[in-house]
């Protein structure tokens, strides 16, 4: 294991049956994403539910170089989240490596093997063709990069700066750095 797992929890204590439980079934991730730099796994027990069966919370986040991968589940015994939070991650590691691994494999770029139809000059104003609506979640800046990333949002992100009370706009500039649009009513 070339990764670094951490293990915080809220509200129970992390005992030596639950480290060793959580490291020997981490351990396996390394052998389907080589490339991860750390494991954040963070455990909680919450009294006050509805229900019994969300009273224990496992998620997991997975960084790796250029990607973030999370997953968290609920369930009334802390090994029981742990296991089906384990298989979500796996899911989303198979998913991200088929999406990295996936493509035309011939060097073709799409653009010249796809017919350029002709376009058409269109004089008049431009005609909103798709509008979408969305729940805003506070976050600070830290959280929307991550979600960006979780999302597959590559070029923005458009999120409720909790710090500032506005809404924000993070966006990846060419360098690879993100820029953050703060805009004020004039």
């Amino acid at each position: 294991m070339d990764f670094k797992v951490e293990i915080s929890a809220k509200n129970m204590d992390v005992t030596d049956r639950i480290s060793d439980y959580v490291n020997k079934k981490v351990a396996k991730f390394d052998r389907l994403l080589p490339d991860i730099d750390e494991v954040h796994i963070d455990l909680a027990h919450w009294k006050n539910t509805r229900s019994l069966s969300d009273r224990n919370v496992a998620q997991i986040t997975l960084r790796g170089k250029g990607y973030i991968l999370r997953a968290e589940e609920r369930a009334d015994d802390i090994f029981t989240a742990m296991d089906i939070t384990l298989d979500k991650m796996q899911r989303q590691i198979e998913r991200y490596k088929g999406k990295r691994e996936r493509g035309r494999g011939d060097g073709i770029p799409a653009s010249e093997v796809a017919p350029v139809e002709p376009v058409e000059e269109v004089s008049e104003q431009p005609v909103i063709v798709r509008r979408k609506e969305f729940t805003l979640v506070p976050m600070d800046e830290a959280e929307a990069i991550e979600q960006m990333a979780l999302l597959g949002h590559e070029n923005f992100f458009i999120f409720y700066n909790a710090n500032s009370n506005q809404i924000n706009v993070l966006y990846r500039r060419r360098d690879g750095a993100y820029g953050l649009i703060e805009p004020k009513v004039g």
